[in-house]
């Protein structure tokens, strides 16, 4: 008999593969052939990034999921079919994207979970290097090496290697211990005038990677308020006083903004820059705080060594939250 519908179970949870439960079950998923086609698609990206929550305080886990499918096919009758059914897939989900140019499920990097060849870190401070566990053995920076390993958990998938500060170089291995896939220079920023700050942003990986900005910052806030007309006279004098006025404020709050300078790099981190325009989840590391923001900017013209010589961003960023605290 011919295929007439399909039943998707989607599982999305933590922990080790097989360490799925019924209450892990989120959606049960009913889907019938159209015209005809021979296949049933189902789209459940946006169903499992639901369930991928990032709530980084400058700790960098791994924010990743097992995703498990099991699907049913069902032919005019509504009964079972024999082949291959049901099917069963699993799959490890992290909340990263594919550009157009990738085309349908882009397999993104299984190694090193960054676009940049270079990484730029202040003088004498430490940085970290997202990977993907299943697909490193290790990682040698400066001759010293890191043996990774990945013990089938959600929470080892996407590890942070720590890069020492003032290291030069990074080469990242895969699983046997000699295939070199990504080789990372580090360059080490002296700035004795400006502060640097440090801006980390979940990238097109699903990692958190940092960004530092080494140049002139600038502070501003911006005040939102409502206003009202009032009346001052009184009924009993028939008069009002000078220092009442007609107007009165209300619902005052202010927004703060920052506004960063990358300071001079080459061309390799435009990816890293659009990277960050793009990510919903972007955060500053000020006064030993991590303070979510939000990018002001909204266009971004990539610069080159050819046209523009030395590269500079400015990066107007907003933060998400109000200045008077009315959490409620």
């Amino acid at each position: 008999m011919a295929l007439k519908t399909a039943v998707l179970q989607l599982y999305v949870y933590d922990g080790l593969v097989d360490s799925y439960t019924s209450t892990d079950l989120r959606y049960t998923i009913t889907k019938d052939i159209i015209g005809d086609d021979t296949k049933i698609l189902f789209e459940i990206a946006e169903l499992v990034r639901d369930y991928i929550t990032h709530d980084f305080n400058n700790d960098y886990n791994s924010d990743a999921k097992w995703v498990r499918c099991t699907t049913t096919l069902f032919d005019e009758n509504e009964v079972a079919l024999t082949y291959s059914n049901p099917v069963t897939e699993t799959f490890i989900a992290v909340d990263g994207y594919g550009f157009f140019e990738d085309q349908i499920n882009p397999e993104l990097s299984r190694h090193a979970l960054i676009t940049a060849n270079t990484i730029y870190v202040p003088e004498n401070t430490a940085g970290k290097l997202p990977i993907f566990a299943e697909g490193v053995g290790k990682v040698t920076i400066d001759s010293v090496d890191t043996q990774i390993t990945d013990d089938g958990n959600t929470n080892q998938k996407i590890q942070y290697v720590t890069i020492p500060a003032n290291s030069s170089t990074i080469q990242v291995y895969d699983t046997d211990d000699t295939t070199l896939l990504k080789t990372i220079s580090i360059n080490n920023i002296c700035e004795p005038k400006y502060t640097a700050f440090k801006v980390t942003f979940l990238n097109r990986y699903g990692a958190y990677e940092d960004l530092f900005f080494f140049k002139k910052s600038t502070e501003s806030f911006n005040v939102n308020d409502e206003k009202f007309k009032r009346n001052t006279v009184s009924n009993s004098s028939v008069s009002y006083d000078l220092y009442k006025g007609q107007e009165e404020r209300y619902g005052t709050n202010a927004r703060k903004s920052i506004s960063l300078n990358t300071g001079f790099r080459n061309e390799d981190s435009n990816s890293s820059i659009e990277e960050l325009f793009l990510s919903e989840n972007v955060y500053l590391r000020q006064d030993n705080k991590t303070l979510s923001i939000i990018p002001k900017s909204k266009s971004l013209t990539f610069k080159t060594s050819v046209n523009d010589k030395l590269i500079n961003y400015t990066i107007d960023f907003e933060f998400a939250f109000n200045k008077i605290n009315n959490v409620r």
